[in-house]
């Protein structure tokens, strides 16, 4: 990954970062859904540099850097359009050149936890005697709490169901593939970390 570009989520009282980062991120997903290509391949990967996991929380940070092999994809991208309801919270620079000289790379992939919600909230009605509908209210509460990564909440367009988009990074040393999934992820594929 040669180029990048950077946006920053603004601190606002009028809206919290956690609700900004699911409606940026949505945004940028729909941009990179529009970039796949036959086999639902985007050349746009994503970085979080202010990712932090701690004993007691886990946070994304403020910034989100979107990386591509040449200029022209990240201009073609366009993110200003995608972000331009949201241009009162966010600051976009251009696309830049990655500097000469890195911290490393990093792989930020998707994680999926092993949990079926549905299952456990029927569970957790039994043992409570509670109705189903709270008790998955109640587990949906409880049950990021319980993965310590960052996350953005996320809608699904297609079911309309809200989900959890955990995000894991693993440090590499060398750089490999270029090829990232429509949320700028990949299980294999690293990104510039500086």
């Amino acid at each position: 990954m040669k180029h990048y570009l950077e946006i920053t989520l603004l601190p606002n009282p009028d809206i919290n970062l956690l609700t900004l980062w699911s409606k940026v991120f949505q945004q940028i997903h729909l941009g990179l859904v529009e970039m796949q290509d036959d086999q639902k391949r985007v050349p746009i990967g994503v970085s979080f540099p202010e990712y932090v996991i701690g004993e007691k929380y886990s946070v994304l940070g403020g910034k989100l850097r979107l990386f591509a092999q040449d200029e022209f994809t990240l201009v073609r991208f366009d993110a200003a359009k995608w972000l331009v309801r949201l241009s009162d919270y966010v600051h976009c620079t251009g696309v830049r050149s990655v500097p000469e000289k890195i911290a490393g790379h990093a792989i930020y992939q998707r994680y999926q936890p092993k949990i079926n919600a549905e299952r456990l909230a029927r569970r957790y009605a039994r043992r409570k005697g509670v109705d189903y509908d709270t008790a998955l209210a109640c587990y949906g509460e409880m049950s990021h709490k319980c993965i310590p990564l960052p996350f953005i909440r996320q809608k699904s367009l297609s079911s309309g169901q809200e989900f959890c988009l955990w995000i894991k990074k693993n440090r590499v040393t060398e750089p490999v593939g270029s090829a990232y999934s429509s949320y700028g992820l990949s299980a294999s594929t690293t990104v510039p970390e500086f």
